[in-house]
This record gives structure tokens, sequence and C-alpha cells, in this order.
């Protein structure tokens, strides 16, 4: 990989975490046409995955910071049971971390039939979500928060939009617009956080973490896709508001339909 693709993918990634549209799917399309292979990939993918994550954290600063505020005052107040409720959504996405790691890498480097039926399901998703109309919550039960999680652990699946499950999948319970995008964003931060750390750990051992990509690809690549997501993350916020979802549906049912089409043809 070079540092031009590596901006490209960068700038797809930022883009793509935030709208429901899949970002690894995306990646995995984008490393596809630039013939990088799957450990690269991959590695490269957590790389930008962090970048975004950190984007996260700067445009939600005022909102992560009114949370930490009231979860340190030790009192069973909202803040806290956000809290309790992120950390349930984080059940199941660490379980296929613990369990399910070695399978998950193995689908990234299988080719882009899988992306394109994960991009079914996630159009499917959407468009079901935007015509659904289920009793509205004022709150994100814990009983939500781990369906949400779950929606989330199978969005390890490339072409699966993690953000676009997890809004429909909430939306579906009957929850709030207004909150669901909020909890989706900070929701991937800590398995994500923790998915670095361990990365630096091994980096400590000296074990190999980077998957053989150079330090220049992976640093443009990171910058790109945290100023692409600080935007990205703005604009989805605003889009979920007015329920604009549905149109991401029909253009990752299009992609996901092309993509299908085009590996069938070669097969045969």
């Amino acid at each position: 990989m070079d540092w031009i693709q590596a901006l490209i993918l960068g700038i797809i990634q930022g883009l793509t975490e935030y709208l429901p549209v899949s970002s690894s799917g995306h990646l995995a399309i984008g490393a596809n046409l630039f013939g990088i292979d799957g450990s690269e990939n991959l590695a490269f993918t957590v790389a930008v995955h962090v970048a975004t994550v950190l984007s996260t954290l700067l445009i939600l600063w005022r909102e992560i910071s009114w949370i930490f505020k009231g979860l340190f005052k030790f009192e069973n107040n909202p803040e806290t049971q956000y809290v309790i409720n992120i950390l349930i959504s984080m059940i199941p996405i660490g379980i296929v971390g613990l369990f399910f790691k070695d399978f998950v890498e193995q689908i990234f480097g299988s080719g882009l039939l899988i992306v394109g039926c994960c991009l079914l399901i996630t159009a499917a998703l959407l468009i079901f979500s935007f015509y659904a109309k289920p009793r509205i919550k004022d709150t994100i039960s814990k009983k939500d928060a781990f369906i949400i999680g779950v929606a989330q652990a199978f969005a390890v699946l490339p072409g699966l939009s993690r953000s676009g499950s997890t809004i429909a999948t909430g939306l579906l319970l009957g929850n709030k617009k207004e909150t669901l995008a909020q909890f989706s964003f900070l929701m991937v931060i800590p398995p994500i956080l923790g998915e670095m750390l361990l990365d630096i750990v091994k980096a400590l051992k000296g074990e190999e973490v980077f998957g053989g990509i150079d330090m220049l690809p992976l640093t443009v690549g990171f910058v790109a896709a945290f100023i692409s997501g600080c935007f990205a993350c703005k604009l989805m916020i605003n889009i979920v508001k007015c329920g604009k979802l549905v149109y991401f549906g029909i253009y990752c049912a299009i992609v996901g339909a092309l993509l299908i089409i085009l590996q069938l043809s070669h097969i045969v």
C-alpha cells in the first residue's frame, strides 16, 4: 500500500464509518481494487477505525464530558445508567473479539461476494426501519442496549454497516432518533480503544501488529480518516434526526447487487 492509496482509503473510512453504508465493506472494495492483501488491509482497517473513534471524541466531547461529570458523582443518576447501557452493549462484541477473532480475520480476506450480501442486509435493515412504526420509548433500556450491542457484533462482517445496523435496530425497538445516533457512536469507542491497547501491548512485546504495512501510508490514512470522520460525524447526526436513512438503504442495495452480480459472473 502506498501513501496515495492510504489517503483515498482513509477518506473512505472517515466518511463511511458514520454514514450507514459500511466502512469495512467499502474498505474491502477499495483494497480489492488496489490489490491490497487481506492482512495488510485488516491492519490498516484497525488503524483508521481508531482515527474515527478519536474524531468521535472530538465532535461529541461535550456529550462525553457530561456523562463523565455525572458518572464521577457516584450516584444512580441518568449519566450512570447511560454508562451501564454502554457497558451492556459491549458484551456481544466482547464475546466476538474473544472467541471469534480468527474467524473474522478470515472473512476479511474472503472476497467481495460476502460484502455484497452484507450490503443487501444493511439495505433491508435501513429500509425496513424507515417504514416500521413502533411505539416510541423515552429512554434506551438495558434490554435494548444489549440487542443493539448484538447488532454491533454482527456488524464486524464487512458490508454490514455498524452505524446502520445499530441505529436501524434501535429504531425498530422504538427508540428516539435524537438519542440513537449519539449512543451508536459512543458505544463503539470502548471496543476499538481496547483493540488499540492490545495492539500497543503486542508491539511492546515485539510482535507484528501492522501486517507489514509501512508507517507513512498508515499515518496518512490515519490523518485522512480523522479529518473526514469529523465531517461525517456531524453530518450523520443531522441525517438521523431528519430520518433520511432510507436513501442510504437504496444505495447499499444497488452496490450490494452489483457486487454480487460481478462476483458471480467471475465465478461462472
